[in-house]
C-alpha cells in the first residue's frame, strides 16, 4: 500500500479486545462506503463532558473508541458532502456508520457498555445528515436493510467480522438508486422504518485504527490511528489535519507517486498540494480556512521532525507560509471576505504536474 503520512509513524495494526477484528480495522459504514476522521496537553479542544473523560481514558475502552470513532466520522462527512460537486469521484451517503458486536472479542461486554439490544449497533450518525433527519441515533439496532432482515445476511462460514462488509455491501448498492429501506430498533425499544435518501459525497473513506498515532491516506482512505495527537486539536484544527489526508485522495497522488515514484520533486509537491487545498476543502465544509494555519502552528513545532523530518515535506514553518499564501488567494477570490462555495476544482492550481 503506498501512503502518504502526516509526520507519525504508521506501524500497523495488532489485537485489541474493545476493536473489531478485521485485522482492528473497525467497519465504518458510511452508508455508501463513504465518509468520514484526533491528544495531547495543552492544546485547545472543543470536548466536553464525556468526551473529555474519553480522550483522558476514564472510560470503558468500548466508549473511548466510539466517541473517537463518531467525532472522525462527523468531521468527514461534513468534508466529504460539502465538497461532492467538486469531486471527479463520488459516492452516495446516507450519514450512517455501523458496527457489528460479533466482531469484537467479547461481544456481550460490548453490549453491555454501549447499551445495544442487538449485534448491528449505529455507531455514529452525521449531524444534518439524511440518517439523522430521519431519527437515527447512536446505539440504535439495525434490523433489516431493504426489508431484508440482518439475520439473512451474511456467510455464517466467515469471520465474524465479515458480516459487518456485508452490510456496507448492501448498502452501498441500494444507495446507488438514491434511497435505501432501512428497519431499525430505537435505544428506547420503538420499532422504526424509513425509506431514507442518499445524498452525494466525495470518494474517501475515513477509518479509526486501533492502537496506532498515524493519519494517512491510501488513496480511496483516511487512515488515523486512535492515538494520533491531532484528536486533542480544536475541531477546524482537526478537520484540516483530515482535509490535508483528503486531499491526497481527492487530487489523485496515491495512484500517480504509485506509478511514478517520488522522485523528481513529485512527493514534496504532492504534499505542497494537499496543504494548499486544505483552505478550500475547510470552507466548504463551513469552518474557517484559517484553522489550516493554526493547526499546523500546533502540529509541527511538536511533531514536525526538525532536522529529521521526511524529505517529502517542507518545513512546517515554509508550510504555514505556504497555506497563508493560498488562504490571502482565496480572499482575493471571494473579494475580501472568503465564503462557500469555492470551486477548488476551477481555481485551485496544482503545483504537481500529472500529465
Amino acid at each position: 500500500m503506498v501512503a502518504h503520512k502526516f509526520y507519525s509513524k504508521w506501524r500497523g495494526t495488532h489485537e485489541c479486545s474493545y476493536v473489531p477484528q478485521n485485522r482492528q480495522r473497525s467497519y465504518l459504514v458510511f452508508a455508501t462506503c463513504l465518509a468520514a476522521v484526533l491528544s495531547l496537553g495543552g492544546c485547545a479542544t472543543t470536548t466536553t463532558g464525556l468526551e473529555e473523560e474519553s480522550l483522558a481514558g476514564e472510560n470503558h475502552p468500548a466508549v473511548d473508541f466510539q466517541i473517537k470513532e463518531d467525532r472522525l466520522y462527523q468531521i468527514g462527512y461534513r468534508l466529504g458532502v460539502s465538497n461532492a460537486r467538486y469531486c471527479d469521484r463520488k459516492q452516495p451517503t446516507l450519514g450512517l456508520m455501523i458496527h457489528d458486536a460479533r466482531a469484537y472479542a467479547d461481544a456481550d461486554d460490548v453490549r453491555s457498555v454501549l447499551g445495544l439490544s442487538g449485534d448491528i449497533g449505529i455507531q455514529s450518525v452525521a449531524k444534518g445528515s439524511p440518517a439523522h433527519l430521519a431519527g437515527l441515533k447512536q446505539n440504535d439496532i439495525l434490523l433489516a436493510i431493504d426489508g431484508v432482515e440482518i439475520d439473512q445476511i451474511g456467510d455464517p462460514g466467515k469471520p465474524a467480522w465479515y458480516r459487518a462488509t456485508a452490510l456496507r455491501q448492501l448498502i452501498d448498492q441500494s444507495a446507488l438508486d438514491g434511497i435505501v429501506s432501512l428497519t431499525w430498533r430505537s435505544a428506547e425499544g420503538v420499532l422504526l422504518v424509513d425509506d431514507i435518501d442518499a445524498v452525494d459525497s466525495c470518494a474517501s473513506v475515513f477509518e479509526l485504527i486501533s492502537g496506532d498515532d498515524g493519519a494517512a491516506a491510501d488513496g480511496t482512505r483516511v487512515l488515523v490511528g486512535e492515538n494520533f495527537p491531532g484528536f486533542a486539536y480544536a475541531e477546524d484544527e482537526f478537520a484540516a489535519i483530515l482535509a490535508h489526508e483528503m486531499a491526497h485522495n481527492l487530487l489523485g497522488h496515491i495512484p500517480f507517486l504509485k506509478q511514478l515514484g517520488n522522485g523528481e520533486g513529485r512527493a514534496r509537491n504532492s504534499e505542497r498540494d494537499a496543504d494548499r487545498l486544505m483552505p478550500w476543502l475547510l470552507t466548504n465544509a463551513g469552518y474557517e480556512p484559517e484553522a489550516a494555519i493554526r493547526m499546523m502552528r500546533l502540529y509541527g513545532p511538536r511533531h514536525g521532525g526538525g532536522l529529521l523530518r521526511r524529505r517529502t515535506h517542507d518545513g512546517w514553518d515554509e508550510r504555514v507560509v505556504m497555506i497563508s499564501e493560498e488562504v490571502e488567494r482565496l480572499q482575493s477570490l471571494s473579494g475580501g471576505e472568503i465564503s462557500a462555495p469555492l470551486d477548488w476544482r476551477m481555481h485551485f492550481e496544482p503545483m504537481l504536474e500529472m500529465q
